[in-house]
């Protein structure tokens, strides 16, 4: 009789050995399954159960009663965070058992093109379902809330100029109001305070910096060339010539709702009365015209030492470089160069 006691009993320490060695292998063996790069809820107030029939029923783990059985011993349920989840896959149970204590929340994400302006951010943020914008214009009117940045630019009409370009994740419940603000907190964060001082040693107000940094931002493609474009700027404002920027012709073409969005400027948009047409009109426009990045707005803070007064694109290279030119005749000379080889590119298309 005691031997098959003992028999049952070894039996028994058998099998509860081997559940708990393949248990400890469920539990570290990683799972393939096909929901990596889609999103699986986990509700609010959900029970341990329930999160392990949702992780199996999606394919997440194969087996239940193992992590259902882990959670128990450990008393680890009450962990589990609601949440939405993007699980790596293969993933082992206790992999996801520690993301699911983490929390994780699905963001969505939306990019701002250094040189965008108010419009173009509107017509992006009015391609988000999430954000409930029936189309781009009715975001204009939160991009009017210059309270954000009152202490920095008080004569502010927009926030043109001040919606920093760079790219954004965000919770799908942000609101359109709220996304802005994060814009503008970015904008202020790369603000620095001896921007202000330098500003001043410049003789310019922040509006005014902000303003040719977003000038620099529509005219430059190379890095290098923002400081140069910068002291052209400043150049022809100490002389009281006209800037003469093509965006900025453009950017009046949109305030007036005439931009045709075709790529070219038209002799109705040279010829529009505008303070922002800086060929009809000398000096800085009234405010910045686009977005600018880091690197404008400390161009414009530290422009090159120069006496160009004019630049036109480079026709060699295709990369955006420009020619820069002190002189008049110069500067003539260089159209003319570009206009020939303007000219010889297009006769080489095939008709």
């Amino acid at each position: 009789m005691k031997r098959i006691l003992l028999a049952v009993l070894l039996l028994i320490l058998i099998s509860a050995s081997a559940s708990a060695i393949w248990v400890y292998r469920d539990l570290h063996t990683p799972v393939r399954h096909t929901k990596h790069g889609q999103y699986v809820e986990i509700p609010r107030g959900s029970s341990p159960t329930a999160v392990v029939n949702k992780l199996a029923d999606e394919g997440i783990i194969r087996h239940k009663w193992p992590l259902t059985l882990y959670l128990k011993l450990t008393a680890n349920g009450s962990q589990l965070k609601a949440g939405e989840y993007d699980f790596p896959s293969p993933i082992s149970p206790l992999a996801v058992f520690a993301r699911l204590c983490e929390g994780e929340q699905r963001l969505l994400r939306i990019t701002i093109v250094e040189g965008w302006t108010r419009w173009d951010i509107a017509n992006a943020m009015s391609k988000i379902p999430e954000l409930g914008l029936t189309d781009p214009t009715s975001a204009l009117p939160l991009m009017d809330n210059v309270k954000l940045i009152s202490d920095i630019d008080p004569k502010a009409t927009n926030l043109e100029g001040y919606l920093f370009p760079d790219t954004y994740d965000f919770p799908p419940d942000t609101r359109p109001a709220e996304l802005i603000g994060i814009m503008v907190k970015r904008f202020r964060k790369e603000w620095k305070p001896e921007w202000m001082q330098r500003s001043r040693a410049l003789g310019l107000s922040p509006r005014e910096i902000v303003t040719t940094a977003s000038l620099i931002e529509t005219e430059a493609k190379l890095s290098d060339e923002r400081p140069v474009i910068a002291s052209v700027i400043y150049n022809r404002l100490q002389k009281k010539m006209a800037l003469a920027v093509d965006s900025t012709v453009i950017y009046a073409s949109k305030l007036a709702g005439k931009w045709r969005n075709d790529g070219k400027v038209y002799k109705s948009d040279v010829e529009r009365r505008s303070l922002y047409n800086t060929r009809l009109h000398s000096g800085l426009p009234p405010g910045p015209i686009a977005s600018p990045g880091k690197s404008s707005l400390e161009a414009a803070l530290n422009p090159a030492q120069t006496d160009y007064l004019y630049y036109v694109r480079e026709p060699s290279r295709n990369d955006g470089a420009h020619n820069f030119y002190s002189s008049e005749s110069d500067f003539g000379q260089g159209v003319k160069a570009l206009r020939t080889w303007e000219q010889q590119r297009d006769a080489a298309i095939p008709k």
